[in-house]
Protein backbone atom coordinates (compact mmCIF):
# COMPACT_ATOMS: atom_id res chain seq x y z
CA UNK A 1 0.00 0.00 0.00
CA UNK A 2 1.31 3.12 -0.56
CA UNK A 3 1.88 5.86 1.77
CA UNK A 4 -0.83 8.31 0.59
CA UNK A 5 -3.36 5.33 0.82
CA UNK A 6 -2.44 4.84 4.37
CA UNK A 7 -2.40 7.96 5.00
CA UNK A 8 -6.32 8.50 3.59
CA UNK A 9 -6.91 5.26 5.60
CA UNK A 10 -5.82 6.90 8.64
CA UNK A 11 -7.55 10.28 8.26
CA UNK A 12 -10.83 9.01 7.25
CA UNK A 13 -11.10 7.25 10.80
CA UNK A 14 -9.47 9.96 12.50
CA UNK A 15 -11.93 11.20 15.67
CA UNK A 16 -10.55 14.75 14.60
CA UNK A 17 -12.94 14.31 11.33
CA UNK A 18 -10.32 15.18 9.20
CA UNK A 19 -10.41 14.64 6.21
CA UNK A 20 -8.80 14.15 2.13
CA UNK A 21 -9.68 16.34 -0.52
CA UNK A 22 -9.75 13.82 -3.50
CA UNK A 23 -9.15 16.40 -5.84
CA UNK A 24 -6.29 17.53 -5.07
CA UNK A 25 -4.14 14.13 -5.29
CA UNK A 26 -2.73 15.46 -7.97
CA UNK A 27 -0.89 18.07 -6.16
CA UNK A 28 1.88 16.75 -4.26
CA UNK A 29 0.60 19.06 -0.96
CA UNK A 30 -2.65 17.81 0.23
CA UNK A 31 -5.61 19.89 1.31
CA UNK A 32 -6.82 18.87 4.59
CA UNK A 33 -10.46 19.81 5.64
CA UNK A 34 -11.60 20.13 8.88
CA UNK A 35 -15.49 19.35 9.44
CA UNK A 36 -17.38 21.48 11.86
CA UNK A 37 -16.07 21.58 15.23
CA UNK A 38 -19.12 20.68 16.73
CA UNK A 39 -21.30 17.72 15.62
CA UNK A 40 -24.24 17.15 17.67
CA UNK A 41 -25.56 14.02 18.86
CA UNK A 42 -28.17 12.40 20.53
CA UNK A 43 -27.57 12.65 24.47
CA UNK A 44 -25.13 15.48 24.04
CA UNK A 45 -25.44 18.06 26.05
CA UNK A 46 -27.38 21.12 24.38
CA UNK A 47 -25.32 24.05 24.03
CA UNK A 48 -25.91 27.48 25.94
CA UNK A 49 -26.07 30.59 24.43
CA UNK A 50 -27.40 34.05 25.37
CA UNK A 51 -29.12 35.78 22.15
CA UNK A 52 -31.47 38.31 21.45
CA UNK A 53 -35.34 37.18 20.93
CA UNK A 54 -38.99 38.67 20.45
CA UNK A 55 -38.94 38.55 23.85
CA UNK A 56 -35.46 39.58 25.08
CA UNK A 57 -32.47 38.73 25.67
CA UNK A 58 -32.68 35.29 26.86
CA UNK A 59 -29.74 32.99 28.67
CA UNK A 60 -31.19 29.31 26.75
CA UNK A 61 -30.37 27.89 30.09
CA UNK A 62 -32.39 30.10 32.13
CA UNK A 63 -35.26 30.43 29.83
CA UNK A 64 -35.57 26.73 29.60
CA UNK A 65 -35.55 26.07 33.39
CA UNK A 66 -36.87 23.41 34.96
CA UNK A 67 -38.67 22.33 31.56
CA UNK A 68 -38.46 20.38 27.99
CA UNK A 69 -37.65 22.70 24.96
CA UNK A 70 -38.19 22.73 21.50
CA UNK A 71 -35.55 24.45 19.45
CA UNK A 72 -36.04 24.63 15.85
CA UNK A 73 -35.09 26.81 12.98
CA UNK A 74 -36.49 28.28 9.53
CA UNK A 75 -35.07 29.17 6.96
CA UNK A 76 -35.92 33.09 6.27
CA UNK A 77 -39.00 35.11 7.63
CA UNK A 78 -41.89 36.50 5.29
CA UNK A 79 -41.72 33.05 3.40
CA UNK A 80 -44.88 30.59 3.25
CA UNK A 81 -43.92 27.77 4.44
CA UNK A 82 -42.15 29.08 7.65
CA UNK A 83 -45.11 31.39 8.26
CA UNK A 84 -47.76 29.03 8.79
CA UNK A 85 -45.49 26.49 10.79
CA UNK A 86 -45.00 29.35 13.61
CA UNK A 87 -48.25 30.01 13.15
CA UNK A 88 -49.32 26.25 13.81
CA UNK A 89 -46.53 26.56 16.72
CA UNK A 90 -48.77 29.13 18.60
CA UNK A 91 -51.87 27.36 18.24
CA UNK A 92 -50.65 24.81 20.05
CA UNK A 93 -49.36 26.60 22.66
CA UNK A 94 -51.63 24.81 25.33
CA UNK A 95 -50.53 21.39 24.00
CA UNK A 96 -46.82 22.62 24.31
CA UNK A 97 -47.99 24.04 28.19
CA UNK A 98 -49.42 20.47 28.95
CA UNK A 99 -46.17 18.62 28.40
CA UNK A 100 -44.28 21.21 30.27
CA UNK A 101 -42.83 22.50 27.18
CA UNK A 102 -41.07 25.69 25.62
CA UNK A 103 -40.58 26.50 22.30
CA UNK A 104 -38.44 29.03 20.40
CA UNK A 105 -37.76 29.04 16.34
CA UNK A 106 -34.59 30.27 14.87
CA UNK A 107 -33.39 31.88 11.64
CA UNK A 108 -31.23 34.31 10.70
CA UNK A 109 -32.92 37.22 9.94
CA UNK A 110 -32.57 39.90 12.57
CA UNK A 111 -34.90 41.26 15.21
CA UNK A 112 -36.74 43.97 13.36
CA UNK A 113 -37.43 41.71 10.78
CA UNK A 114 -38.45 38.98 12.98
CA UNK A 115 -41.30 41.67 15.19
CA UNK A 116 -42.67 42.91 11.41
CA UNK A 117 -43.18 39.24 10.30
CA UNK A 118 -45.44 38.52 13.75
CA UNK A 119 -47.70 40.36 12.18
CA UNK A 120 -48.15 38.99 9.39
CA UNK A 121 -48.26 35.27 11.10
CA UNK A 122 -50.54 36.71 13.10
CA UNK A 123 -53.21 37.55 10.72
CA UNK A 124 -52.78 34.80 8.02
CA UNK A 125 -53.10 31.87 10.34
CA UNK A 126 -55.52 34.02 12.81
CA UNK A 127 -53.48 33.09 16.54
CA UNK A 128 -51.18 35.20 18.33
CA UNK A 129 -47.31 34.02 18.22
CA UNK A 130 -46.64 33.35 21.92
CA UNK A 131 -43.23 32.42 21.86
CA UNK A 132 -39.85 34.10 21.19
CA UNK A 133 -38.31 34.49 17.79
CA UNK A 134 -34.28 34.42 18.05
CA UNK A 135 -32.98 36.73 15.89
CA UNK A 136 -29.09 35.18 14.42
CA UNK A 137 -28.07 37.56 12.25
CA UNK A 138 -24.44 36.64 12.70
CA UNK A 139 -25.20 33.03 12.85
CA UNK A 140 -23.52 31.72 15.71
CA UNK A 141 -26.84 29.74 17.30
CA UNK A 142 -27.33 28.35 14.11
CA UNK A 143 -23.79 27.10 13.60
CA UNK A 144 -23.55 26.24 16.87
CA UNK A 145 -25.93 23.27 16.59
CA UNK A 146 -25.29 22.42 12.89
CA UNK A 147 -28.17 24.35 11.27
CA UNK A 148 -26.69 25.46 8.30
CA UNK A 149 -26.14 22.94 5.71
CA UNK A 150 -23.99 23.66 2.78
CA UNK A 151 -25.29 21.44 0.10
CA UNK A 152 -28.79 22.70 0.95
CA UNK A 153 -27.85 26.77 1.46
CA UNK A 154 -25.11 27.86 1.96
CA UNK A 155 -26.69 31.09 4.47
CA UNK A 156 -29.80 29.45 5.42
CA UNK A 157 -31.15 27.36 8.20
CA UNK A 158 -32.65 23.93 7.12
CA UNK A 159 -35.94 22.67 9.41
CA UNK A 160 -34.39 21.60 11.76
CA UNK A 161 -35.72 20.50 15.33
CA UNK A 162 -34.31 19.60 18.76
CA UNK A 163 -36.12 18.33 21.66
CA UNK A 164 -34.06 18.78 25.58
CA UNK A 165 -35.09 17.47 28.29
CA UNK A 166 -34.66 19.20 31.65
CA UNK A 167 -31.22 18.14 32.59
CA UNK A 168 -30.48 19.94 28.95
CA UNK A 169 -29.09 16.66 26.64
CA UNK A 170 -30.45 16.40 23.38
CA UNK A 171 -33.64 13.86 23.11
CA UNK A 172 -34.11 14.10 19.41
CA UNK A 173 -33.57 15.66 16.27
CA UNK A 174 -35.09 16.09 12.97
CA UNK A 175 -34.23 17.51 10.07
CA UNK A 176 -36.63 19.04 7.30
CA UNK A 177 -36.01 20.32 4.09
CA UNK A 178 -36.58 23.85 3.60
CA UNK A 179 -39.58 22.43 0.58
CA UNK A 180 -41.24 20.49 3.46
CA UNK A 181 -43.52 21.74 6.17
CA UNK A 182 -42.95 19.61 9.34
CA UNK A 183 -45.38 17.90 11.07
CA UNK A 184 -46.27 19.39 14.57
CA UNK A 185 -48.35 16.92 15.73
CA UNK A 186 -45.57 14.22 15.38
CA UNK A 187 -43.59 16.18 17.71
CA UNK A 188 -46.11 16.21 20.30
CA UNK A 189 -46.79 12.68 19.39
CA UNK A 190 -42.70 12.06 20.15
CA UNK A 191 -42.65 14.43 23.47
CA UNK A 192 -45.14 12.46 24.90
CA UNK A 193 -42.91 9.19 23.86
CA UNK A 194 -40.24 10.81 25.59
CA UNK A 195 -41.21 11.96 28.44
CA UNK A 196 -43.12 8.43 29.26
CA UNK A 197 -40.28 6.21 28.34
CA UNK A 198 -38.08 8.77 30.89
CA UNK A 199 -40.06 7.45 34.12
CA UNK A 200 -40.81 4.02 32.86
CA UNK A 201 -39.45 1.09 31.69
CA UNK A 202 -41.22 1.09 28.39
CA UNK A 203 -40.32 1.79 24.39
CA UNK A 204 -43.35 3.04 22.10
CA UNK A 205 -43.84 1.20 18.93
CA UNK A 206 -44.49 1.79 15.63
CA UNK A 207 -46.85 5.07 14.81
CA UNK A 208 -48.14 5.04 18.64
CA UNK A 209 -50.38 7.39 20.42
CA UNK A 210 -50.94 8.73 23.78
CA UNK A 211 -53.10 6.39 25.48
CA UNK A 212 -51.99 2.84 23.52
CA UNK A 213 -49.98 -0.09 24.64
CA UNK A 214 -46.27 0.21 25.21
CA UNK A 215 -43.47 -2.36 24.56
CA UNK A 216 -41.86 -3.91 27.70
CA UNK A 217 -38.03 -3.32 27.33
CA UNK A 218 -35.91 -6.14 26.90
CA UNK A 219 -33.98 -4.91 30.29
CA UNK A 220 -37.01 -5.84 32.28
CA UNK A 221 -36.73 -9.63 33.75
CA UNK A 222 -40.03 -11.60 33.14
CA UNK A 223 -39.84 -11.83 36.96
CA UNK A 224 -40.25 -8.36 37.67
CA UNK A 225 -43.09 -7.68 35.46
CA UNK A 226 -45.86 -7.91 37.23
CA UNK A 227 -44.83 -5.49 40.07
CA UNK A 228 -43.68 -3.61 37.44
CA UNK A 229 -46.68 -3.08 35.34
CA UNK A 230 -50.03 -3.91 37.49
CA UNK A 231 -51.93 -3.33 35.20
CA UNK A 232 -51.17 -6.49 33.73
CA UNK A 233 -48.97 -7.30 30.11
CA UNK A 234 -49.16 -9.61 26.86
CA UNK A 235 -46.05 -11.68 25.56
CA UNK A 236 -46.38 -11.96 21.99
CA UNK A 237 -42.82 -13.26 21.58
CA UNK A 238 -40.13 -13.58 24.48
CA UNK A 239 -38.29 -10.19 23.38
CA UNK A 240 -41.60 -8.70 22.79
CA UNK A 241 -43.73 -8.05 25.86
CA UNK A 242 -46.34 -5.00 26.08
CA UNK A 243 -48.57 -3.63 29.02
CA UNK A 244 -51.13 -0.60 28.86
CA UNK A 245 -49.88 2.50 28.85
CA UNK A 246 -48.25 2.65 32.74
CA UNK A 247 -48.90 6.67 33.62
CA UNK A 248 -52.77 6.37 32.66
Amino acid sequence: MFPIEQAAIRFSFARTHLCINTNDFTNPLLTLKTQNAMELRLGDTAPNFTAQTTEGEIDFYEWLGDSWGVLFSHPADFTPVCTTELGRTAQLKDEFAKRNTKVMAVSVNDLDSHKNWINDINETQNTTVNFPLLADPDRKVATLYGMIHPNASDNSTVRSVFIISPDKKIKLMLTYPASTGRNFNEILRVIDSLQLTANYSVATPVDWQYGEDCIIVPAVADADVPSKFPKGHKVIKPYLRTTPQPNL
